[in-house]
């Protein structure tokens, strides 16, 4: 129930909405950029961050949340684990079952490697479902891969690791072409040309799209390619330790079952991490727009096993998730919202800043508008919001736009009895992306030999803010990159001699010498949350 303020507020948007239609509001200047993101974005609050005591990138701050994790006790410390008795015996072992994990294991099994998907929930339980607003492509002739990468790499303040990125843009064309002979339903126009659409930080209209549903789209089809190829899937089952030989080479996991506590040996000539992000730390407090599992695990498996990670203490804020209603809190509201023509307008019915700047400058600008400008509206007694004019859509694109272009966003607030085709709809930042993860070279691999990494477990593809459409693209450039090299890998690589968990106990000789004590169980699995609990979401 929209409160008295809520009401009032809309009156002023609804009453300078024609004089806002045709309003260009200047972006800002580079410097304005960088002391806007050092005063609001949550990347620069000291408090929420810790520093590394051990291990490779020890001396380096990360969110308090995953420093725990990273020096947390590991599940299997103390437990006697026989590791002759192999349970599942494979060339190419994938961790995780999403979008990344489904399309390294098609790829894997097409160049003839023996592959399995091992994942705590069910195949495509992952953020790629969550993912609404398109997947990046310079596909068309006003654009190119060198334009595309020049947008990227602004976006994530030249952090980027060019190789990564090169890739990425350079196979871009080619990811939307699989997608589509897969059986991606991709909008067309009616000749079938693609429809593409602007995002933040785009020079051009690169977004190929699915309506607003385009990840949960992009995994229906890699999931029933996975089911149609017959690969093994091992679901409800959680790495929770990667497993190495003699040499130092990683050579497969210890499993767990999530229902029973099974614990189970799968052997692998190579391994790929594919376990997405980190949203369910909920770091900050931030709400998330994340699935339920996405709870760090593959940087904390790797971690331990001496793999390195890179801008560990950059995360995504996507500017827009839902302020209200309270039950929907932090879903995540595509930016094809605003791409389409919705507007980010406070209190007074005022928009106070362009729609096309990046999203750690928008997210920044949001809070800074709800607690310097105190121009935010109240939507609890301690939160707060601003307004998307949504109803712009139809006026600037025509009737029937938004049944047409968002029909998933529209569904899901008129289930609240909010109609955004008539009422705009409160936002605020939600906890979205995990910018930085672990280190890897071109070809996927990380700094482990045989350990391979896909998706939002990667760092350094994005630098240090990552433009919308390029984490669906990542997830299949670097999933089908990741897939490949591994099997190739496989191939000249031995069956694994004697298994070892030395590095678990190695790491924690090196915790009991610095002197770190954290009462943490990692990998975390899954969140913990308790129904009117008084803690706050952080305790989670």
């Amino acid at each position: 129930m929209l409160t008295h303020e809520m009401i009032e507020s809309i009156k002023k948007v609804e009453a300078t909405r024609q004089e806002r239609l045709g309003m260009d509001l200047p972006k800002m200047s580079a410097e304005e950029k960088s002391e806007l993101l050092k005063q609001y974005h949550p990347d620069f609050r000291d408090d929420g961050f810790e520093i590394l005591k051990v291990g490779p990138n020890k001396g380096e701050k990360v969110p308090k949340q995953l420093c725990h994790l990273l020096q947390g006790q590991s599940r299997i410390s103390g437990k006697a684990i026989d590791l002759s008795k192999i349970d599942y015996d494979v060339d190419v072992l994938i961790i995780g079952g999403g979008g990344a994990g489904a399309s390294a294991a098609i790829e894997a099994q097409a160049a003839g490697a023996n592959t399995m998907i091992v994942t705590k929930l069910r195949l495509g339980d992952a953020n790629t479902m969550m993912a609404e607003g398109g997947i990046q492509a310079a596909d068309k002739e006003n654009d190119s891969p060198a334009q595309h990468y020049l947008d990227a790499l602004g976006g994530g303040h030249f952090f980027n690791v060019p190789e990564l990125l090169e890739k990425l843009v350079m196979d871009a064309p080619g990811a939307i072409k699989w997608l589509n002979e897969l059986g991606v339903m991709f909008d067309k126009e009616a000749d079938g040309t693609m429809v593409t659409t602007h995002g933040g930080g785009t020079s051009r209209k690169r977004m190929h799209a699915c309506k607003d549903y385009s990840g949960a789209e992009i995994m229906r089809v890699l999931r029933d390619e996975v089911w149609n190829r017959e690969i093994p899937v091992v679901d409800y089952t959680a790495a929770i330790e990667l497993i190495k030989d003699e040499e130092g080479k990683v050579a497969g996991a210890v499993l767990e079952n999530m229902e029973t506590g099974e614990l189970l040996i799968a052997r692998a000539k190579t391994v790929i991490i594919a376990t997405g992000g980190a949203g369910r730390l909920h770091y900050q407090g931030f709400p998330t727009s994340n699935h339920y599992g996405a709870t760090a695990d593959g940087l904390v498996l790797a971690y331990r096993a001496g793999a390195s990670l890179l801008y560990a203490d950059t995360i995504q804020y996507h500017p827009t998730g839902v302020a209200f209603p309270r039950q929907i809190y932090g879903a995540l509201v595509t930016e094809k919202v605003r791409s389409l023509g919705a507007q980010l307008v406070n209190v007074d019915g005022v928009a106070f800043m362009n729609p096309l700047e990046t999203r750690d400058v928008t997210a920044s600008c949001i809070i800074r508008e709800c607690t310097t400008n105190k121009k935010g509206i109240p939507t609890s007694k301690t939160r707060f919001g601003v307004w998307l004019d949504t109803p712009m859509i139809e006026l600037l694109n025509g009737k029937g736009t938004i049944e047409k272009r968002i029909p998933a966003m529209l569904r899901m607030y008129l289930e609240y009895g909010i109609d955004m085709r008539k009422e705009p709809i409160l936002v605020y930042p939600t906890l979205h992306y995990q910018n930085g993860g672990i280190k890897i070279t071109p070809d996927g691999m990380s700094d482990l030999e045989n350990l391979f990494v896909a998706g939002e477990a990667v760092g350094g593809i994005h630098g240090k803010n990552r433009l919308m459409g390029n984490s669906l693209l990542d997830v299949i450039v670097f999933g089908r990159n990741a897939g490949q090299h591994a099997a190739a890998k496989a191939k000249e690589t031995s069956q694994p001699g004697e298994l070892t968990l030395g590095h678990i106990y190695d790491f924690e000789a090196e915790m009991k010498k610095a002197g770190v004590v954290i009462d943490c169980i990692s990998p975390k699995l899954l969140p913990t949350y308790t129904h009117g609990s008084k803690r706050n979401i952080e305790s989670n």
